[in-house]
């Protein structure tokens, strides 16, 4: 189960995502100050970001923050899977299915983006599973907090 984030997750928020960022999913941790900039941006508005909070029998367990935009090359809303966290005690026990089932059936979702560490082979099967493909380009970015 899965459900939006509220203000009163703040504590929670930080926590997931601060293990998220010391895991193994990730190539490197963000600062901290940047969790701030994000959680407060889920409460001011929908507009960019959507975060959920995962429980399991009304325990919160994980989370997933997702971003969206509009793409010309899939005709609409592209809504990235920017992270999403499980405690391993919870991990194989259908959140991850569950949540990937809702984000497919969104009207307005176009397309579904997610990334993942090339080394990661547990996450990248259960993305296959769930119907992702790999895309055939590189990305680039430009970070101005990593400059």
């Amino acid at each position: 189960m899965f459900r939006p984030i509220t203000e009163a997750d703040k504590a929670l928020y930080m926590k997931y995502v601060d293990l998220f960022y010391h895991s193994d999913a990730v190539e490197a941790p963000v600062p901290r100050a940047n969790y701030e900039v994000t959680f407060n941006e889920l409460m001011r508005s929908d507009d960019y970001l959507k975060c959920y909070i995962f429980e399991h029998d009304k325990t919160p367990c994980g989370f997933a923050l997702l971003s969206k935009t509009f793409s010309q090359e899939a005709g609409g809303v592209s809504v990235t899977i920017e992270e999403i966290f499980i405690e391993e005690q919870y991990r194989g026990k259908g959140l991850a299915t569950e949540f990937f089932e809702f984000l497919k059936s969104l009207p307005d979702a176009a397309r579904l983006r997610i990334e993942v560490e090339d080394d990661n082979e547990g996450a990248k099967r259960l993305y296959e599973r769930m119907g992702f493909e790999l895309l055939p380009y590189l990305q680039m970015v430009i970070d101005r907090c990593r400059r």
